[in-house]
């Protein structure tokens, strides 16, 4: 008899009781090194006191009132992200597919009132952007789509990182308003555009009144070696949808505006109950202020760079590797095969990883993996490598 729970996950064969930084216990006390980092959302670690003394205090206080009253603390967290990010406005949801909903409303809402009857958002093939109607029906992903048809219309889709693409669409289509695009796509492979890309973009939204729009829900909160993956490429965007990190596990997403997509959202056009609570914005507020303080971002771009490097050492000449690529902490290990049990032979080994478009190894470390915790992941990572393409 199945038990309570809807089979929407194939879960591991494993159960945590506890963490600490970049550790995990199971229910039978053994440890494992988290790689993964609950898939880029855990970047300051397990149980990390800034985190841990906020929840205590503020739960203690007030936990939720409702968007009908003020909120200070949701005033000083978007006060923090817009100016960290060089933006004016922030709406607070409770995730990353629900900062992504709020940025396709605002399309829709920015096209309808330039008078475009059906507006049109461009997005990518291989995206991932959530798993509500819209959101999936955005996402360049047919798994996540099938069966759940009809899809939500008003997306059109082209290949990631082909700028000529955006720009013929621009030619045949009169009804775009918007691009939609993740600087570094995550669930797709890990898969680095070229240096010139978002400039691209930036430039074609531009010169035909689009929002450029992106998101950086994996990519955002210093995990890309910069507190917003656009920084890379000192440009700002009209829009930019933040959840994951931002929270550290405690459910938070944001969509922020700027340029031209500022005051479209107007009372009564969207909302959430729970969206940026006392709760939520405290826990929210120890992790902007601690990745600020701590200069995470910083460390994110350096150890990244390391790891690449000793991945690229360890693996060199090794048959069936094809890629290794990473910006900050977001890394990716091509093999030329599916090699999804990779996942469960890591674990065996206390290791804590994913696959992702069938061949690519994810590795998300958290921020605050030590330099010995990286030369231990590319030992543990090397070892399950060569041992897999071996007996291939």
């Amino acid at each position: 008899m199945p038990g309570p729970l809807m089979e929407t996950y194939r879960r591991l064969p494993v159960s945590f009781e506890r963490g600490e930084g970049a550790w995990l216990w199971d229910s039978d006390d053994k440890r494992y090194l988290d790689a993964l980092s609950g898939i880029a959302v855990c970047g300051l670690g397990h149980a990390h006191p800034a985190l841990r003394q906020a929840l205590c205090d503020q739960a203690g206080r007030l936990i939720h009132t409702s968007n009908l009253y003020g909120i200070e603390l949701q005033e000083r967290l978007g006060g923090h992200l817009t100016r960290l990010a060089g933006m004016r406005q922030v709406f607070f949801s409770n995730s990353g597919a629900e900062a992504n909903e709020a940025a396709i409303k605002l399309a829709r809402l920015y096209g309808h009132q330039r008078g475009i009857t059906n507006p049109a958002i461009v997005v990518m093939e291989g995206s991932f952007h959530g798993r509500t109607l819209a959101t999936l029906s955005a996402t360049g992903n047919r798994k996540v789509q099938a069966g759940f048809e009809p899809l939500v219309s008003g997306f059109v889709r082209v290949p990631y990182g082909d700028i000529e693409a955006i720009r013929s669409t621009a030619a045949n289509s009169h009804n775009i308003v918007a691009v939609l695009v993740e600087p570094v796509q995550g669930e797709g492979g890990i898969n680095i555009p070229a240096d010139d890309y978002l400039n691209g973009i930036r430039a074609l939204c531009d010169e035909h009144g689009w929002l450029m729009m992106l998101d950086e829900i994996q990519t955002g909160m210093a995990r890309s070696g910069r507190m917003f993956s656009f920084q890379h490429n000192r440009i700002t965007p009209d829009v930019m949808t933040l959840a994951k990190g931002l929270g550290n596990g405690v459910p938070i997403g944001a969509c922020l505006a700027s340029g031209r997509a500022s005051g479209v959202l107007t009372p009564g056009t969207h909302g959430s109950t729970f969206g940026g609570n006392p709760l939520a914005c405290a826990a929210a507020l120890a992790v902007v202020e601690t990745l600020e303080r701590e200069q995470f971002a910083s460390r994110a771009q350096h150890l990244g760079e390391r790891l690449l490097c000793d991945f690229a050492d360890a693996l060199s000449g090794v048959a069936g590797v094809e890629e290794i690529r990473g910006q900050g902490l977001l890394l990716g290990i091509e093999l030329d095969r599916p090699c999804g049990e990779l996942v469960e032979r890591a674990l065996e080994r206390g290791l804590l990883i994913n696959v992702t478009a069938e061949r690519v190894i994810r590795l998300l470390p958290p921020l605050i993996f030590s330099d010995r915790q990286a030369a231990q992941l590319v030992e543990l990572v090397t070892e399950i490598i060569k041992e897999f393409l071996e007996q291939a």
